[in-house]
């Protein structure tokens, strides 16, 4: 059997990264630093995006910042230095910063005790709009930890950047899905490591291209960057007996687990207590961060990994356990996301992915609206059987999702007819589908032009993991519903759902925004769903940020959201 090698690709990515999603954040900032409005204190681990966040939050306002550091946690009011003359006192400070309209304070865990009570003092007097950014996961002064604790201002705690996000991140730099993935599970939201990762895989060639994509794998072991030294840092400084013992071979066993039994119980409790293990209600061990696994192994030296490495025979019996749990949910028409950990391993280790079990993996995720997951899926089947039928059908039908085709949905079962549901032809399929299933009943409702049938019909789409024929269903229940509202309601369902699906582009989602709004309101939607800002989208049109805006709002109304990240989503073709 031949094997079908990913061709080397020396192109690096372009750094910095622009700023992508957060959008209801970034609103919930400038909403909270605008006059009249006393500020706001976001938190999160470090490497979370607090500081670009509240940069691009600021962004072309008048504004002073100060900035926490360590080396100066000693020195009363080393943060305010460059502000301040000599002021001598902590009253003098708060009348010399009347003027300061709006003040960013970054690390503000680090500030020195002055500092914070000068921070805290200047929120009491309220004159000053504060904008904080804090570290959650370290001691910080008290008067900082007042800030939130004591109401004086409001605390955005920063969630990770989600999945679709990253996605939009590293997909513009043209990675391929499944290493979206793997960069996304590892780093857990620390962008800072994530940076680290991808400049380390681009400039040591370990991306490859995908043939005939424009993209770029990574497979492979882990790149030991200093980020990701940081990270092992609570792993390598375990020096009590057995414990490095215990994380190096729950390291080589992975993706598998360990048995409580034989690893020592005394060594195991103190690692459990110290978060670096999980212990699942079966007794098995593994664990607990993602990045730890691949970061140990690729520290370890070769004679080392070659006594721990375990038999690589369990895998294959483990990928095929696998693949009857994905057909299983398949024949139940239940595809919501289930713990498939054996194949995104071999996947990542490089190793032989047998085609039946791609070729199931790649339908599994379709149905499920992740398009670009199945079609590397289906090509990581085909690298490794060049002519598969089951991987090749698989890449034409998602690829049908993406390039908003009418042909193509034809699969041999129900979904062939269902094809015709998708597409607004409910009677072509009329009697034809399972009877009382999720997918008769959505063409049961569109036959009637029912909108809420079709919106009751999409939740129950959703519920079994079938996203993107939600947010079909949605779409649909946009076009025939009386009621406006509703109409609002459907079309910000639709959105959501759709911008879940990995840029799929399918008859049923086209045009359901653009066509309702006014020329100037469909130019600026489309600069804006390209990842222009408001001020340049001002620029190349040669109107007023203000005016922007006002469009902008005017069209967010009628397309029932203020998302600004699922607008992509809404045009005919990726902007």
């Amino acid at each position: 059997m031949g094997v079908r090698t990913y061709e080397q690709h020396a192109k690096t990515l372009e750094l910095p990264w622009p700023f992508t999603g957060r959008e209801d954040e970034l609103e919930l900032v400038r909403g909270s630093s605008a006059a009249g409005r006393p500020g706001i204190v976001v938190t999160g681990p470090a490497g979370r995006g607090k500081t670009r966040l509240i940069t691009e939050a600021v962004r072309g306002t008048d504004h002073a910042r100060v900035t926490g550091t360590p080396e100066a946690r000693d020195l009363p009011l080393a943060a305010f230095a460059h502000l301040l003359a000599d002021t001598g006192s902590l009253h003098g400070a708060v009348r010399a910063l009347s003027g300061v309209r709006l003040l960013v304070v970054d690390d503000a865990h680090l500030l020195d005790e002055s500092s914070a009570a000068l921070v805290h003092q200047l929120a009491v007097h309220g004159r000053t709009r504060l904008v904080v950014a804090a570290t959650d996961e370290a001691p910080a002064p008290g008067a900082v930890t007042r800030l939130w604790t004591g109401e004086l201002l409001p605390r955005l705690a920063l969630a990770p950047l989600p999945l679709e996000d990253t996605a939009r991140l590293l997909g513009a730099a043209g990675l391929e899905a499944l290493t979206v993935r793997r960069l996304h599970r590892l780093c857990q939201g620390d962008l800072r490591l994530l940076r680290s990762l991808v400049t380390a895989l681009a400039a040591g060639e370990d991306l490859v291209a995908v043939p005939g994509t424009g993209e770029r794998a990574w497979r492979g072991p882990l790149p030991v960057t200093s980020a990701v030294r940081a990270r092992l840092a609570p792993v390598l400084e375990r020096t009590a007996p057995g414990e490095r013992e215990i994380l190096e071979r729950l390291a080589f066993a992975e993706p598998g687990r360990l048995p409580l039994s034989g690893l020592g119980l005394d060594a195991l409790e103190r690692l459990e207590a110290a978060g670096l293990i999980a212990v699942d209600d079966a007794g098995g061990v593994a664990l607990a961060d993602p990045l730890h696994g691949p970061a140990l192994r690729a520290v370890t030296g070769r004679l080392r990994a070659r006594r721990l490495s375990g038999d690589t025979d369990g895998h294959a019996t483990a990928l095929e356990a696998e693949r009857r749990l994905l057909e299983s949910r398949l024949d139940r028409m239940d595809v919501r996301p289930v713990a498939a950990p054996v194949g995104e391993w071999a996947v990542a280790e490089g190793r032989p992915l047998p085609a039946r079990y791609a070729a199931v993996r790649a339908r599994f995720a379709r149905l499920g609206g992740a398009v670009r997951d199945a079609a590397a899926w289906a090509r990581e089947g085909l690298r490794w059987a060049p002519g598969d039928a089951g991987c090749g059908t698989e890449l034409s039908l998602a690829d049908v999702e993406l390039e908003e085709s009418r042909h193509g949905f034809a699969e041999g079962d129900a979904y062939a007819r269902y094809g015709a549901v998708r597409l607004g032809e409910p009677g072509r399929a009329a009697g034809s589908l399972p009877g009382g299933s999720v997918l008769a009943r959505h063409a049961e409702a569109l036959a009637r032009g029912d909108g809420v049938a079709l919106d009751l019909a999409a939740a129950a789409l959703e519920e079994r993991g079938y996203l993107l024929f939600a947010a079909e269903a949605h779409a649909q229940a946009v076009r025939v519903h009386r009621d406006p509202c509703a109409a609002r309601r459907s079309r910000t369902r639709a959105l959501a759902l759709a911008r879940r699906c990995q840029g799929a582009r399918t008859p049923a989602l086209a045009g359901l925004v653009l066509g309702e709004l006014t020329a100037r309101q469909r130019q600026i939607v489309a600069l804006a769903a390209a990842g222009l800002s408001n001020r340049e989208i001002a620029e190349r049109l040669t109107l007023s940020v203000r005016t922007v805006g006002n469009h902008l709002y005017s069209a967010y109304t009628r397309l029932g959201t203020g998302d600004r990240g699922a607008l992509p989503c809404l045009l005919d073709r990726p902007a």
